[in-house]
């Protein structure tokens, strides 16, 4: 992702390098987890977002941006350095285990769910599952949480319902339990979350004094 612009740019003007809507395309599965120089590979399974990628392609891998390094019939493979593994639950992953996948929108397509990074913020847990589902999430983000507001949890767009103190919570309707990892994850589990971006852009703004208040008749 990148900003072209210095301090005080407007918003509309942000440029994003590679983006995603948090609409899952395809249930990947992890055929094997090893070593590749200086981090580790995870080489999936997934029929949809390998038709046609390349090296260098950029797949979000339930909500975190991985880098296509290899790619043949079927299958994928990418690279996670130690800090990804570590602050995400890319790490917890087995062989075996199903990630839910989505390439990068495109300039022609509709945004069906909303501006996401596969830039995951942190890791939440799960408090009850889907369909009512209710996850705590790190105190550095809840401050972006607000009711009707979007996120993003293991790639999964999402519109929050309530928030509370230290957890939110987002109703899941039975086909995106039945096509994502949602539908499968338990109390406990770790899911990946990002806060919606907008409201970064906009805290950094306000705290930088860059936003001019709107005065009527201006």
């Amino acid at each position: 992702m990148g900003n072209d612009g210095g301090a005080g740019t407007p918003l509309a003007s942000v440029s994003f390098r590679v983006v995603f809507t948090g609409i899952v395309e395809e249930l990947g599965r992890v055929v094997s987890i090893g070593p590749s120089p200086a981090a580790t590979r995870l080489v999936i399974q997934a029929a949809v977002v390998s038709e046609g990628a390349v090296v260098g392609d950029s797949i979000a891998v339930s909500g975190a941006c991985l880098t296509v390094v290899d790619v043949g019939p079927g299958w994928w493979a990418a690279d996670a350095v130690p800090e990804t593994l570590q602050r995400t639950t890319l790490g917890r992953l087995l062989p075996g285990d199903t990630v839910n996948l989505e390439r990068p929108v495109r300039a022609d397509s509709r945004l069906g769910g909303h501006l996401v990074q596969g830039h995951v913020d942190g890791v939440g847990e799960i408090v009850a599952p889907a369909p009512a589902l209710q996850v705590r999430a790190p105190s550095s983000m809840m401050r972006y949480l607000v009711e009707k507001g979007s996120v993003t949890v293991d790639g999964c767009s999402l519109t929050v319902v309530d928030v509370g103190g230290d957890w939110f919570s987002a109703a899941v309707i039975p086909h995106t339990a039945a096509v994502t990892t949602l539908g499968t994850r338990a109390a406990g589990d770790g899911v990946n979350l990002e806060a919606d971006v907008i409201a970064k852009y906009v805290e950094r703004l306000l705290g930088a004094g860059t936003v001019t208040p709107y005065t009527e008749g201006r």
